[in-house]
């Protein structure tokens, strides 16, 4: 038992990782922090009426505490004709296997971050945690003022110290195994897990968490050894009974192999990890974030249905071909056995 577990009434060091795009549902979040742990929703790509929704479907299934997560937004950047056509140009294909016409942009390609986080000031959950960036100082005092934890994502070392002299709670240390998105704004080291998060834990005063190809206990134990106050694991609960995983999703999970993960911008625009597949191997010449995260959205919609990953964004860490099915308590009490 460490401080961080304390203040949120934890009996397990683990984090469920907060997956957005449709695995971290209420039903994975509860199950998870009634099992002991901090269950996470990902609600970054939710409406915030769907936020307010999927959080008091957590609430009504547990009454201990968990997380919510959004992305730190930016403005779309400027792209030229030339570049949206190239992207077009690659997508056009892999659309009409599907049956589906040549992408186009919508008008909208993000959600409102200001109505996001006045939906997780409404829902109080007991931890707010963001990537992609930074907080805005009246963001994080109004979040503190409700009470709510608010723990930012660092890739590195001079993030982490970014973030924890903005005033967070505690630092997510994402080495470079995680799966999905690189969650940092500015120097991603890519390192390994645990020297990311001896150093970070090193440079700051603040609770580190561990994030990165934690799968197993070895694995959780070895992150709180090298400083950690908890484990941060999302490919170690994909294949959960409770998420909402995709089957085609499921499936590839279930063979994958080692090395088989690969760092893209293919689907979103923005560097993540997961398994290597047709779209992260011809998409050459992707928008940036969130453009082309809009822009692939019907494809991966229509591929899940389809049961066709090889169109899907399979995001997963390094340590994929080592999990394991099961439901979210088991796999939990395999990362930290009683």
């Amino acid at each position: 038992m460490n401080p961080l577990m304390e203040r949120l009434g934890l009996r397990v060091p683990v984090i469920q990782a907060p997956m957005a795009g449709g695995p971290t549902t209420p039903e994975l979040v509860a199950a998870v922090s009634q099992a002991g742990g901090l269950g996470s929703l990902g609600a970054a790509y939710l409406t915030p009426a769907q936020l307010r929704e999927a959080g008091e479907g957590v609430r009504s299934r547990t009454a201990r505490p968990f997380a919510v997560n959004l992305f730190v937004p930016e403005p779309p950047p400027p792209v030229t004709e030339a570049e949206v056509t190239a992207a077009v140009a690659d997508l056009a294909p892999l659309y009409a296997e599907l049956g589906l016409p040549p992408p186009t942009l919508p008008e909208r390609v993000q959600e409102d971050f200001g109505a996001q986080v006045e939906a997780v000031l409404e829902l109080r959950p007991a931890v707010f945690s963001f990537t992609f960036g930074r907080l805005g100082t009246a963001e994080l005092a109004s979040l503190h003022a409700a009470g709510i934890l608010v723990m930012g994502t660092a890739t590195g070392v001079e993030e982490a110290r970014a973030l924890a002299a903005d005033g967070v709670d505690a630092v997510v240390a994402q080495g470079g195994a995680a799966g999905g998105h690189r969650g940092g704004w500015w120097h991603d080291e890519r390192a390994d897990t645990l020297a990311l998060t001896r150093a970070v834990a090193q440079a700051i005063s603040l609770p580190v968490i561990a994030a990165g190809g934690l799968m197993d206990a070895a694995d959780v134990r070895a992150a709180l050894n090298a400083g950690a106050s908890l484990a941060q694991c999302g490919t170690a609960f994909l294949r959960a009974a409770e998420a909402g995983t995709s089957r085609p999703y499921r499936a590839a999970l279930a063979t994958a192999q080692p090395g088989q993960t690969t760092l893209t911008r293919a689907f979103s625009g923005r560097t993540a990890r997961g398994l290597a597949n047709r779209v992260t191997a011809e998409v050459r010449h992707p928008l940036p974030y969130p453009l082309q995260n809009a822009l692939t959205r019907d494809l991966r919609t229509a591929a899940a249905k389809a049961g066709r990953a090889e169109f899907l964004s399979l995001w997963a860490g390094e340590g994929a071909h080592r999990g394991q099915e099961g439901s979210a308590a088991q796999l939990l009490a395999g990362l930290w056995p009683d």
